[in-house]
């Protein structure tokens, strides 16, 4: 064999793999092995957020060359005819003819496409439908790209105002640093969204923000508009655009990478694009946190890493998915001691299992016995292979079908999904039911049951699974693996030979992230919290206030009194007070105690060492807090402007729990004697509000407050660092305010020909001024009676006295005589509303006597 040509077995396949040392970054001196090898090792991650959507490559043969002299790249949508049969792939129409893209849903292709040099992927924001034409929208991207004179702290700023909007709308988004030079956004859509409608979406909002700050956002593409300001590209929701995938490698001339962060990070003032070594190096650390148990532990048990090709993660510590996809679901043939079919359900950060003798049923007549088995890794999606004779679950595994599903319940002893499978797939898209009949957990027993209706309320199909006629294609339909060959492993070839140095200096011997002193350190580079890594904040759950009343109700009969706090709009900080000075940390573990020198330098918490979790807040004129009054203080790192600002905009540190000697068991009623204990030893800047043990109290006077919400807590939950839990319940509040209603937007994409958004209003001595916008809360009926009502007022001049060109350019202006009702969660600066939802008309009140109600 060549020297430079090696052959690998990679999950079951077979790859030639050449010029593994062939210099692909010049600046770093990163070689195709490395790039093989990242991608191989972020598969997991990456795999989520490709699978079934067509991929487009940018490909760089012979590297990318240098900013002086770029190297040759070529822009790839047809897969190329030397590829492996085994490439999965789907063909689309184009005017020149039909190119088949690769689908990426296993390592194998990964590493196929690395080794042809597809240093970035891309792909739509759809995935292939059952019948292999173009799906619908499952999620909605922003692109925030920034002009000259803008840069990645404008775009974290513009992010944060979409995800405001974006989840009161009831979407959740995920911020990925591009690996080029700004931010993008996802959110997953509810089903059965099209392109265009995203497109709307998309280009509403970016509308929206812009109106809302001129100064810093625009959504034109003219490049004229854009220096010292972020663009809102809303454009690449269209069916025919492609976005950078998350976790894949850039072109740039570093080997940076389109990288999910939390928006803890985003908030750092330091925030950056990330090198490939350090989204590896930060998985590493992730995976490799200490735990004594975990939901993988008994997967773990089971298996000795090395002598079976199923992943067996370091530690049971379940590694959870990133947020902006539907969950995925994956059925795999399991021919073992008896042949029978293991379904797959991601939930929580595994895939939750079952297996079914005889498999899916393909008529709701008959019910198939599932049987739980243990929870399984992500990784598990992707794996097909021969696990060897002696081993647990010994026998050949293939994947019958996997995709995407929309889950109705999950309890402990039902649920119920809708499971998509991939285009051409025997399963196509079909309402499953698994019913618990006896036990508990793992061995615990099922039905699998086949629904009549679809989730509309539809007869769904019911007969023997139909199979598309390009199954029997080879290149649509991978064979199952060859059996094991003695051929090198992947990890154990060449191309690792010569990891990257930047990753070799991040991890050290022990594979730690290290700093340039060769010790190990936490995020910010010192001594942080316990086993030197910075403290991690409990977590709420998010509730409505009936159900805090009732768990209130449930823990008072426990025996203590709820603790009901007011929520604080601030950010998050933890304190490790080490008996003579403290060090304040951010979410992210990023050290903030330079940002506050007015806590820091005035607190004293005695002799004793302990943990503080609080809120930095800014107050305002009326002694609220104002995260907007804030934001002038939480980016600053340069110590002569924060003690500029600080004069101008003081900070206080809000405390709310308190962990004497870091004991995080001891139940929340003595934590807080502990702190008011503390608190009452600190300086002015140092806070420490009192409780209520009343939900609704807590809610008057957050509403009298005009603050955000209450937090209520559980007097006995221990503190658990790191956990989302149901011992802590957040309550947000929405306020109400009567408006006039002085134009109509036009709608699109659905609402098209009918009411896009109502322009609002409230009286002031100038006149009627500008209150902002509401799309949402409306019925198909509501929109009708709206239109009628409206119709016959009509008229040609605005009756507002101050709207945004940006709303005014296709507003259709009525009299403003009709007022209505909205909820919304509070004013802007500016005086206009943020996130309104239609409430209804209120033919009771007079346009005349409609003002902005604080």
């Amino acid at each position: 064999m060549a020297g430079d040509e090696h052959v690998v077995r990679i999950g079951g396949r077979r790859l030639r793999l050449t010029n593994l040392d062939k210099v692909m970054y010049p600046e770093t001196g990163t070689t195709k092995g490395e790039v093989i090898d990242y991608y191989t090792r972020i598969a997991p991650l990456l795999i989520p957020h490709v699978v079934g959507r067509p991929v487009t490559r940018k490909r760089w043969p012979e590297g990318v060359g240098t900013d002086d002299e770029p190297g040759t790249v070529f822009f790839a949508k047809d897969l190329e005819r030397g590829a492996p049969s085994w490439v999965r792939r789907m063909p689309i129409q184009h005017s020149t003819g039909s190119k088949d893209y690769p689908l990426v849903g296993d390592v194998p292709t990964l590493v196929y496409l690395a080794q042809v040099a597809s240093l970035e992927l891309h792909v739509p924001q759809w995935r292939f439908a059952p019948d292999g034409g173009v799906g619908t929208a499952d999620r909605i991207v922003l692109d925030l790209d920034p002009g000259d004179g803008a840069g990645l702290a404008e775009c974290a700023v513009v992010a944060r105002w979409a995800r405001d909007i974006l989840r009161g709308m009831g979407l959740d988004p995920m911020a990925v640093t591009s690996g080029s030079k700004g931010i993008h956004l996802y959110a997953a859509l509810p089903a059965g969204q099209t392109s265009e409608t995203a497109s709307a979406l998309a280009h509403e909002l970016a509308r929206s923000i812009e109106a809302d700050h001129p100064d810093l956002v625009v959504s034109s593409m003219k490049k004229a508009e854009r220096p010292g300001k972020v663009l809102i590209d809303w454009s690449q929701n269209s069916a025919s655009k492609t976005t950078i995938a998350p976790y894949s490698l850039r072109g740039r001339a570093q080997p940076t990478v389109a990288a999910p962060r939390t928006w803890e990070e985003l908030d750092d003032p330091g925030l950056r694009q990330l090198l490939f070594d350090e989204v590896l190096a930060l998985r590493q650390a992730q995976e490799t946190e200490a735990a004594d148990d975990g939901p993988l532990a008994a997967y773990i048990s089971k298996r000795t890493a090395g002598r079976t090709p199923e992943p067996v993660p370091a530690n049971p510590l379940a590694a959870v998915s990133d947020a902006g996809d539907r969950p995925r679901f994956v059925i795999q043939e399991h021919h073992a001691t008896a042949l029978h079919w293991d379904l797959r359900l991601e939930h929580d950060g595994v895939f939750v299992s079952w297996a079914v003798p005889r498999g899916i049923p393909s008529t709701a007549q008959k019910n198939s016995l599932a049987i739980m088995t243990e929870d399984h890794p992500l990784e598990y999606g992707s794996f097909e292979g021969a696990i060897p004779r002696g081993q647990y679950g010994a026998g050949t595994v293939t994947i019958w079908d996997d995709g995407h599903y929309d889950l109705e319940k999950w309890r402990d002893d039902e649920v119920v999904f809708t499971a998509e499978g991939r285009p051409g797939g025997p399963l196509g898209r079909v309402r499953l039911a698994l019913i618990r009949t006896d036990g508990e957990g793992e061995k615990s027993t099922w039905l699998l049951h086949r629904m009549k209706m679809d989730a509309s309320g539809h007869p769904q199909h019911d007969g023997e699974p139909v199979v598309a006629s390009d199954q029997a294609d080879p290149r649509r339909s991978a064979p199952a693996p060859e059996p094991p060959a003695p051929v090198p492993e992947l990890v154990e070839g060449p191309m690792t030979a010569r990891s990257s140095p930047a990753l070799r200096q991040a991890q050290g011997p022990s594979g730690k992230a290290q700093g340039p002193s060769g010790k190990a350190q936490g995020p910010s580079g010192d001594a942080q919290g316990p086993g030197g890594r910075p403290p991690k904040p409990m977590l709420c759950t998010t509730a409505t206030p009936g159900i805090a009343r009732e768990a209130a109700k449930r823990w008072a009969r426990g025996g203590g009194e709820p603790c009901a706090e007011i929520k604080w709009d601030g950010v998050r900080a933890l304190g490790v007070w080490d008996g003579s000075s403290l060090r304040l940390y951010a979410r992210s573990g990023a050290d903030i105690t330079a940002r506050y020198p007015e806590v820091v330098d005035d607190a004293w918490f005695g002799d004793t060492p302990a943990i503080l979790d609080g809120e930095i807040v800014a107050l305002d004129a009326r002694g609220a807090p104002s995260f907007s009054r804030l934001q002038n203080r939480m980016h600053l790192t340069k110590p002569r402007e924060i003690e500029r600002e600080r004069q101008r905009t003081p900070v206080r540190y809000v405390l709310f729990d308190a962990l004497v000697d870091g004991v995080a068991e001891t139940p929340l009623r003595r934590r807080r004697d502990n702190l008011e204990r503390l608190a009452a030893k600190a300086g002015a800047a140092v806070l420490a509000p009192p409780v209520f043990d009343d939900v609704d109290d807590a809610l008057a006077a957050s509403r009298r407050f005009g603050l955000e919400g209450i937090v209520v807590k559980d007097p006995s939950s221990p503190y658990r660092p790191g956990i989302r839990s149901e011992s802590w319940l957040k309550v947000k509040i929405t306020h109400a305010q009567e408006v006039v209603i002085g134009g109509i937007r036009p709608g699109k994409g659905v609402r098209a020909g009918t009411i896009g958004s109502l322009l609002m209003g409230v009286q002031t001595p100038a006149g009627l001024h500008y209150c902002g916008r509401v799309g949402s809360g409306f019925s198909d009926a509501t929109l009708a009676r709206l239109a009628a009502a409206l119709e016959p007022l009509r008229s040609d001049e605005t009756p507002f006295i101050d709207v945004p060109a940006a709303d005014a350019s296709d507003a259709l202006w009525v009299r403003p005589e009709l007022v209505g009702e909205v909820e919304f969660s509070n004013w802007t600066p500016g005086g206009t509303i943020r996130h309104a939802r239609w409430r209804g008309l209120r033919s009771d009140k007079s346009a005349a006597d409609v003002v902005r109600e604080d």
